[in-house]
């Protein structure tokens, strides 16, 4: 069995294994007080993420969904960042698979024209701030964000990126 993960586009034959995977991080691991009626956004990735110009990307270990990410196209050569989810268990420098999934989305945005990457966190997600901060994001405060990113209730945190291409 290889451990080594596959990075792929995913669509809507992947919501409930995609639910699986974000709900319980959101609300078991990290206590975030988000619901799945909250993200209707997961019952319909294709209309939500891929017809936005944007994409949802899933992370497979040995044929098993282990991480997520998805990217809302906004307009304006910008691009909102959401549903960055790993399993526990697939998570860290062993597989890698956080890493593979943020650089398959940068270089389709690179490809797309999307110079701007926005996303929205939560301050309790150290780990997960970290990493955006590793990755060359730079914190802003929720006023200096464009108009047009789409905000999320849970969000405190967020980050900005200019891509060059």
């Amino acid at each position: 069995m290889s451990t080594v993960p596959t990075i792929r586009t995913i669509d809507n034959q992947y919501c409930q294994q995609i639910i699986d995977i974000i709900l319980p991080i959101q609300q078991i691991e990290f206590n975030v007080p988000i619901t799945i009626e909250d993200q209707p956004d997961l019952f319909d990735i294709e209309a939500n993420y891929h017809q936005t110009g944007g994409g949802f990307w899933g992370g497979f270990v040995n044929g098993e969904l282990a991480g997520t990410i998805a990217l809302i196209g906004i307009g304006h050569n910008a691009g909102a960042i959401r549903k960055m989810f790993v399993k526990k268990e697939f998570r860290g420098k062993e597989y890698g698979i956080a890493q593979q999934l943020l650089n398959d989305l940068i270089a389709y945005c690179q490809s797309a024209g999307i110079t701007d990457l926005y996303l929205g966190t939560v301050d309790k997600l150290a780990a997960a701030r970290r990493f955006y901060e590793r990755n060359h994001f730079v914190e802003v405060k929720k006023s200096d964000l464009p108009s047009y990113f789409p905000l999320m209730n849970a969000d405190n945190v967020f980050y900005h990126l200019h891509l060059n291409h």
